[in-house]
């Protein structure tokens, strides 16, 4: 068989079963859900299926009034979509890197832009950062996941985790945080000396500082969200 023929082609990148259960990573950019009943997605993250599969956005007030308010006055992320049925479903998000977390009765907190699909098991609520809003286009709301169950989160190449103990707090870009353990609340600061280096309109200026214990999870990319003006 030549190198470069088509069969050879297939052969390399052709879709194998792993058994591996409900989500299962195909590539390491390409989630393969093995769906049978529903899971939660990331609107626009559905790039191929074959079965009976149903797609369906989410309703406005499918998660109760306040969260709709929430995603409203953020106007980004975190859109979701329900697919229902039997079949293989395969899910990606712009080329990220996709990791995969079993969640054992355990709660974390994920960047809404960085939310790729969860099992229906898993209970979720979105949280502003109220301190933030108006100043910084992106990391504006994150998603709490709690309950037991699988989640898919996303991240521009390879994260980071970084351990957060007493005393020893962490201090992270927002735009590049991407999930922390879910009993961490992190509070907003400026750093002066980082406004005057960079100029006033640096992003970097505005810092999230974690005290306690757990953990953070970082990727080596700015994810600079814009913001839609959802109001007049």
């Amino acid at each position: 068989m030549s190198k470069y023929s088509i069969n050879e082609f297939i052969t390399k990148t052709e879709q194998v079963d792993k058994g591996e259960g409900f989500f299962e990573l195909e590539t390491p950019r390409m989630l393969e859900v093995n769906l049978d009943g529903q899971v939660w997605a990331k609107a626009g993250s559905m790039v191929a299926y074959h079965g009976k599969i149903k797609f369906e956005r989410e309703g406005i007030l499918e998660h109760g009034l306040g969260t709709a308010f929430k995603k409203a006055i953020t106007g980004e992320g975190a859109s979701l979509m329900k697919a229902g049925g039997q079949g293989k479903l395969y899910l990606a998000d712009e080329g990220k890197k996709i990791i995969i977390l079993h969640l054992n009765n355990e709660s974390i907190y994920v960047n809404g832009n960085d939310l790729l699909a969860f099992e229906p098991s898993i209970k979720w609520e979105i949280k502003l950062m109220k301190k933030v809003a108006g100043l910084m286009a992106g990391g504006l709301f994150n998603v709490r996941c709690e309950g037991t169950g699988m989640i898919a989160i996303t991240t521009h190449y390879e994260p980071l985790t970084l351990k957060v103990t007493p005393g020893q707090p962490v201090i992270t870009d927002p735009n590049a945080t991407v999930a922390w353990s879910g009993n961490l609340r992190p509070e907003f600061q400026t750093d002066i000396s980082l406004k005057t280096f960079f100029g006033r309109g640096s992003g970097e200026s505005i810092q999230m500082r974690f005290e306690g214990e757990g953990f953070v999870v970082v990727q080596p990319y700015e994810e600079v969200r814009r913001v839609e003006q959802k109001f007049v």
